[in-house]
């Protein structure tokens, strides 16, 4: 059960980094969506270094 938990949130985690990455693509990215998705993304990383 642990390891299908440690899996979900490496999965979100590699999806926010995805959506990240596709916003500083961009010609001028929005600040706001960067730093909301930073934030969820290290939420996350906290998270697994507990699991």
């Amino acid at each position: 059960m642990v390891s299908s938990h440690v899996s979900a949130l490496e999965n979100k985690h590699a999806g926010i980094e995805a959506k990240l990455r596709e916003e500083m693509s961009r010609p001028v990215p929005d600040t706001a969506t960067v730093q909301t998705l930073k934030k969820e993304k290290l939420r996350i990383k906290e998270e697994l270094s507990t699991a």
